[in-house]
């Protein structure tokens, strides 16, 4: 007991020396804070043009695709799997793009070794955006200043854009044909579609909630509110609402047979 209150005394002690030591120490300024328009260049620009560029475009084949009469909610559902199959397969197509055909050798003195998965079988080479100097390779070393993982061949995340490109892309692309051809069968799958969104979208971040989030920055408004929350958070939101959609539109089907069947069957009970 004295011992303890002795110890906490003198900790006490060296901590106030400390701090009167630090008084004549010369004060440092606080880093300052970086601003958006220091992360803003002209690879963000273009690209930032681009998505909107590839919305304008969605909005723009709606117009020639539907029937003037066409319930809003559809057509909202047309431009949203418009812009989903163009993103998926011009962005997220170039980022696999590099991951299989962009590459550079691997140099202890300069890289870290766990870079190294053994991606393709290979040991010796690293693959990805980081690693080549296209468009695209400049694209997602943009975004990858928010989530590292872009700037490589992340395992986790090659295997989700390999569905995501080869699946979905082709999937929400004849979606916006079922709708503007009225095709029964869009409402099933647009869910199916959206159950995939939403799984990968969790499954890509799901291993950086369970580590800490050691490959995402989220120091600053761009990197966290438009690259990892706004992006992302587009193939939540939209995704819910094609699902609510689908949901009706099957209710009203099932409702709608329910009343031909039991009409059907209240015939029969009067015939009888």
């Amino acid at each position: 007991m004295r011992f303890t209150m002795f110890s906490t005394l003198f900790g006490t002690l060296l901590a106030a020396g400390g701090a009167s030591a630090d008084i004549n120490k010369p004060t440092t300024a606080p880093p300052v804070p970086i601003s958006v328009l220091d992360l803003i260049d002209t690879t963000t620009i273009i690209s930032l043009l681009a998505v909107v560029a590839i919305l304008a475009s969605s909005y723009a084949i709606s117009l020639r695709a539907l029937d003037p009469a066409t319930p809003s909610r559809f057509r909202v559902l047309f431009i949203w799997h418009a812009f989903d199959f163009l993103i998926h397969t011009i962005f997220e197509g170039s980022f696999l793009y590099n991951c299989f055909f962009t590459s550079a050798p691997f140099d202890p003195a300069v890289h870290h070794p766990a870079l190294l998965t053994n991606f393709l079988g290979t040991s010796n080479k690293l693959f990805g955006a980081a690693y080549g100097d296209n468009w695209a390779t400049k694209l997602w070393m943009v975004y990858a200043q928010a989530d590292k993982r872009w700037a490589g061949a992340d395992l986790t995340v090659v295997s989700l854009e390999l569905l995501t490109v080869l699946g979905a892309g082709p999937l929400a692309a004849w979606i916006c044909y079922g709708i503007a051809k009225k095709d029964w069968r869009v409402s099933f799958w647009m869910v199916v579609l959206a159950t995939g969104e939403l799984y990968g979208g969790f499954m890509t971040f799901a291993p950086e909630w369970l580590t800490g989030n050691q490959n995402l920055d989220g120091s600053n408004f761009m990197f966290l509110w438009v690259y990892l929350v706004f992006f992302n958070m587009l193939w939540v939101f939209l995704p819910l609402y094609a699902m609510w959609v689908s949901f009706d539109d099957m209710k009203n089907a099932f409702m709608v047979r329910n009343k031909v069947v039991n009409a059907a069957l209240q015939r029969q009970k009067k015939e009888k």
